[in-house]
């Protein structure tokens, strides 16, 4: 297949790029264009204005966006301005052009829900809280519109929205960085009492599910995406532990004590406040089980610790 990436040299296209490259040309389309070893060519967003500037692919992944910033800075405007903008760009560029047969949005787990109770599964009523999990909620909503208010232009078309849970990788930059770095130096865990889980969604298994939409006949639709086991703070720190070749340090101070430093934390603009606690010690489980049964496949084939191990082991390296 040609198939064109949007995003290309950010982490996750720098992975599917490896990966795909070996069966499949690749093109890229983003903000820069460095030549890269798997991508033919780059070419910028203005070239989709261009007409027989790009050349005729049968697919287009849409990974190109703005991602969550944690600290809280970005102008809410710029989520909208990428990650739903772009997104009616590229995904109308796709409508027009009958050739494409396939297309691939990556939203995310937060565009359905920011606090899950239980298990989030697809037919889930999405709320989304903040400019990140709304820009690409609108995104979503975008096409899904567009595909029911034109259903005969997509009968022989596929299109994919992807809803991963953080996904991890070699090349990855973000909050498992940080708290790698913190284990590194030694600095006890002292949220040891809350057991928590979360999913977390290992580069592997994305690159396995994109395969998949794009040379089986998969039905078009919204997808969570995640490792099968969801793992605890605790396990990821014990993870990391291992890898670096320490003996974990987890103190089980009692929740009340930390609510209570997290408060007194907020008032003074301390980096542990009552959110950040939440955020750290929430459960967050997301069931893959829909993208497994469209894949036709039991589990995916990377597990959650294995895939873990490689992104930790890549570290070493940075």
């Amino acid at each position: 297949m040609k198939i064109l990436i949007t995003g290309v040299h950010g982490f996750v296209g720098s992975n599917l790029v490896a990966s795909l490259s070996k069966e499949h040309t690749i093109y890229g389309l983003d903000i820069i264009s460095p030549s890269k070893e798997g991508i033919k060519y780059t070419f910028s967003w203005d070239d989709l204005d261009k007409e027989n500037m790009i050349p005729q692919v049968d697919a287009i992944i849409h990974l190109a966006g703005k991602a969550h910033d944690t600290k809280n800075q970005t102008v809410s405007d710029v989520y909208f301005k990428v990650n739903r903008d772009l997104t009616i760009k590229i995904f109308d560029y796709f409508c027009n052009h009958p050739n494409i047969k396939k297309f691939v949005f990556f939203s995310t787990a937060k565009a359905a829900a920011d606090k899950v109770e239980g298990i989030l599964t697809e037919d889930v009523v999405p709320t989304p809280v903040g400019p990140y999990g709304e820009s690409k909620i609108a995104a979503e909503t975008y096409i899904l519109s567009t595909m029911k208010n034109r259903p005969d232009e997509f009968a022989d078309k596929g299109v994919y929205i992807f809803r991963p849970c953080m996904i991890h990788g070699p090349g990855n930059k973000g909050n498992l960085n940080l708290l790698y770095n913190v284990v590194r130096k030694g600095i006890p865990w002292p949220l040891g009492a809350f057991e928590n889980r979360r999913t977390f969604t290992s580069i592997g298994n994305i690159c396995f599910a994109i395969e998949g939409v794009l040379t089986k006949n998969v039905t078009s639709g919204i997808y969570n995406m995640g490792d099968d086991e969801a793992l605890s703070t605790n396990e990821l720190i014990e993870e990391i532990c291992k890898s670096l070749g320490k003996k974990p340090r987890i103190w089980k101070l009692p929740k009340s004590l930390m609510a209570g430093v997290a408060k007194i934390g907020g008032a003074l603009h301390l980096p542990l406040d009552s959110e950040r606690l939440r955020k750290l010690t929430e459960n967050y489980i997301s069931s893959n089980a829909k993208i497994k049964k469209a894949l036709g496949v039991d589990k995916m084939p990377v597990d959650a610790r294995e895939g873990l191990k490689v992104t930790l082991e890549s570290f070493k390296c940075d």
